[in-house]
């Protein structure tokens, strides 16, 4: 399906993307601390939406 050097090159792209978004995120935490305090609430609220229309789903699936 992939070549080896596509694999090589998404799996280098992965952890890249993930070292600059550490380090992104650690030069403004200042910021984030200050401007985005309930913004935990959102996340867990998103989550628990997304979840329920799973459980909707295999509920009428079944």
């Amino acid at each position: 399906m992939f070549s080896n050097g596509q694999l090589i090159f998404a799996g280098l792209f992965v952890i890249a993307f993930i070292i600059i978004m550490i380090f992104s995120y650690r030069k403004d935490i200042k910021l984030h601390q200050k401007y985005y305090k309930g913004s935990i609430y959102v996340l867990v609220g998103f989550i628990v939406f997304i979840l329920i229309l799973f459980l909707i789903k295999s509920r009428l699936n079944h």
